[in-house]
């Protein structure tokens, strides 16, 4: 018998992460082609920052349950769903910081075999994300060079080890010695201080001036005209993140004369408008975690009542790697 209410990590006003409370909630009510999954572990986002803070486009209104993605097992099937009690899952969606979500069952996928539930959460928007932005979108080919901002991060780690894979020459960017060291371990060529080095002006000197082929940008502002110097001319900008809040804007007269590719990645618009891209992209991340050079490190793990203080490291920039938050 599945309890009529749960504990939830609600969000009551956009005020940022302080607003993030433990509350008791209604169970939500199975629908068709849907699935009950009773949430084992939920990993923390910069995007559930950003929708804490109401700068998410698209994000949902207060009061809401917080997070969007987690690993856990189905408790209950909806008709017509692909799926089984009892199967060990990962979904992508709204409402994952609870003790049970509601997700439609194309939207999960199986847990891979040997790995924990942290690490399954700690596994879908990171490493989708890092590989989308190489692959999909980056068109990242071996021999190439790319800039990763924000290297000891989530989706940072993920990107080192996967361009290194890919066979790339990575640079790496970090705010202190600490988080570049763990860039470098996972194999960064090329290790940057910004708040003690200009990016750009290091990779000029270390291209002999000829600057990188890719850049994944997740900062805005000023970092993302920057980037536009940083970059070889014809060469491609993925956007995927404004960590920063603040807008960084490009004219397209200036593109005339500093040619670079500029195109924007999310993972849920993806999924909604390109299924055809995201299923290419499930192919080859399936065969990356088959050969296991998908492996997600191990995240720090802290229980749903610290929900406000993980959110808090993480707009702070504290954190390195993945939070995770268990019921």
């Amino acid at each position: 018998m599945l309890p009529e209410r749960m504990r939830a990590v609600v969000v009551a006003e956009t005020q940022g992460p302080s607003s993030a409370r433990v509350q008791d909630v209604a169970v939500p009510a199975l629908k068709p082609r849907h699935v009950l999954v009773k949430v084992r572990a939920a990993g923390v986002n910069y995007a559930d920052v950003m929708q804490s803070l109401g700068y998410y486009e698209g994000g949902p209104t207060p009061p809401y349950v917080a997070g969007i993605e987690a690993a856990g097992e189905v408790v209950a099937v909806g008709e017509g769903a692909g799926s089984c009690v009892g199967d060990r899952v990962i979904g992508f969606g709204a409402s994952a910081f609870a003790e049970y979500v509601l997700w439609p069952s194309a939207g999960t996928l199986p847990l891979p075999e040997g790995w924990s539930f942290e690490q399954g959460a700690a596994f879908g928007v990171q490493w989708f994300t890092a590989h989308a932005c190489l692959r999909t979108c980056g068109r990242l080919r071996e021999g190439e060079s790319v800039l990763v901002h924000a290297a000891a991060g989530g989706v940072g780690q993920a990107a080192v080890r996967l361009a290194k894979h890919f066979g790339a020459r990575v640079f790496a960017t970090a705010s202190n010695p600490d988080k570049l060291e763990i860039a470098r371990r996972l194999g960064a060529d090329e290790l940057i201080d910004y708040t003690k080095q200009d990016f750009v002006q290091v990779i000029r000197e270390r291209t002999n001036g000829r600057g990188v082929d890719l850049i994944l940008e997740m900062v805005g502002g000023e970092t993302f005209r920057k980037n536009l110097e940083a970059a070889v001319a014809f060469g491609r900008i993925v956007v995927y993140g404004a960590a920063s809040a603040e807008v960084g804007k490009v004219t397209n007269r200036e593109l005339i004369f500093r040619p670079v590719e500029l195109i924007g990645y999310h993972l849920g618009v993806m999924q909604r408008r390109r299924p055809d891209l995201m299923m290419r992209q499930l192919v080859e991340v399936r065969e990356l975690i088959e050969q296991k050079v998908i492996v997600p490190e191990p995240a720090t793990v802290l229980p749903f009542e610290r929900a406000a203080e993980a959110l808090a490291k993480l707009s702070s920039r504290e954190t390195t790697g993945k939070l995770v938050l268990v019921p």
